[in-house]
């Protein structure tokens, strides 16, 4: 009768063991799980960092890239020689796809008044290559930034553009703050 106690004893402790290990992994599992999908942090591009260096569009793990060029309105000068929208040696100001520097045609123009034009990303056609900030940054007041959109971004644990950002411009932010553009707080 003794034996048959230690062996239920035995197995009591095994079986409970066994329990609170896979409560605890499972508890474990669940705490990442919600972390990850509550967000608590997102990647992003620091445009202050980002030299433009086209690897947001060929090194993303989704067949086209989560990171698309944004138009800050605010800072838009609405240049009718728009370094983002126009290849630097344009003959012609007109929409012609010689004279876009963008290789998709993401980047619509229209006129306001002269001699200001308004500009809008295409977000469908945006690759991410960077060529428009450039030059927007070069000629312009920086108005057109890369950043990474969340709702494309699949939030990898160990970003794929972040590994090979040669000025490390990728960090994690706060899903709160998933924005970080230049000379704006949290838009977007």
């Amino acid at each position: 009768m003794d034996d048959k106690k230690q062996i239920k004893r035995r197995e009591f402790i095994n079986t409970g063991v066994r329990i609170g290990i896979g409560v605890g992994l499972g508890a474990i599992g669940v705490v990442l799980s919600t972390r990850t999908l509550s967000g608590k942090s997102v990647w992003q591009i620091d445009p202050a960092k980002c030299v433009q260096c086209g690897k947001c569009a060929t090194s993303c793990v989704l067949e086209q890239s989560a990171v698309k060029c944004v138009h800050v309105i605010e800072m838009c000068g609405y240049c009718d020689l728009c370094g983002g929208y126009l290849r630097p040696e344009t003959k012609e100001l007109n929409t012609a796809a010689e004279s876009q520097l963008c290789p998709t045609a993401a980047i619509a123009r229209k006129f306001v008044e002269e001699p200001f034009f308004e500009y809008h990303i295409i977000e469908e056609l945006c690759i991410g290559c960077g060529k428009c900030v450039k030059g927007c940054g070069a000629f312009g007041n920086g108005s057109l930034q890369l950043q990474v959109q969340h709702k494309l971004c699949v939030n990898c644990n160990q970003c794929a553009i972040a590994r090979v950002c040669p000025s490390e411009a990728f960090s994690r932010v706060p899903a709160t703050a998933p924005y970080l553009l230049k000379g704006f707080e949290n838009k977007k």
